[in-house]
């Protein structure tokens, strides 16, 4: 006697009961595989491939989760498409080189200068005597070195440090200049205060030598002069 799923007692239906049971366990597991194969085809990550995986165990919701957060689109595709952008860009400056970038006018690569505008295009080689560009710096024909080229960058020199004795003696004489000249206003002021005192003192000085008796000369007594020599008279 088969036994009876959800109570079904009748053979029949028991049997579609279990079919519709073992369908649904299936179900599951494709989904499980689905998920792990649509992940390694959408994401790079090994790491992110693996929760993927393991969320689609919960029966339905797992893979049902996954499908509403998946990548837009396949490794694949992305890669193709960055293959494409980069043929239309490289396309794009093929077209550019083969126009004039003046009037636009098509030119050709060993064109020197635009036919139509007559503006000048690419240089000649002073070797082989082929068109080159003005910004490259070799000719790609005979390996010419040409000046177009961008120079290296010169690395800026470092400067010496004086000696710990130089460094000490400058900042003496800096803070010396420095106390000079927070002094100096004070002395001007000092030296403007004083000149008036100075230039009294030197009028009254002078008064005083003006107003001082002249020194008179020395009267000789008579009684003191000598007597006249007797031969003489």
């Amino acid at each position: 006697m088969s036994l009876a799923i959800f109570g079904i007692t009748n053979d029949g239906l028991n049997l579609v009961a279990t079919l519709f049971v073992l369908m649904l366990v299936v179900l599951w597991l494709a989904l499980i595989v689905y998920t792990y194969l649509d992940a390694r085809r959408r994401i790079s990550d090994p790491f992110l491939v693996a929760c993927a995986t393991v969320a689609s165990f919960f029966p339905y919701i797992g893979t049902a989760v996954y499908a509403i957060v998946r990548p837009p689109e396949f490794l694949e595709d992305a890669h193709e498409r960055e293959l494409e952008i980069k043929a239309a860009e490289l396309r794009v400056r093929q077209l550019r080189e083969q126009t004039c970038p003046n009037c636009e006018y098509p030119v050709e690569k060993n064109y020197l200068r635009c036919p139509n505008c007559q503006r000048r295009l690419k240089d000649p080689c002073p070797t082989c005597s082929k068109p080159v560009d003005p910004r490259w710096g070799l000719c790609p024909y005979c390996e010419t070195k040409l000046g177009g080229g961008e120079q290296p960058r010169r690395a800026p020199k470092k400067r010496e440090r004086p000696p710990e004795g130089e460094r000490r003696s400058r900042r003496e004489a800096e803070a010396a200049a420095e106390q000079d000249a927070v002094k100096r206003p004070a002395r001007r002021k000092k030296a403007a205060k004083q000149t008036p005192a100075k230039a009294e003192r030197r009028e009254t000085s002078r008064d005083a030598a003006a107003e001082a008796p002249s020194p008179q000369p020395e009267q000789r007594s008579t009684s003191r002069e000598p007597d006249p020599d007797p031969r003489q008279a």
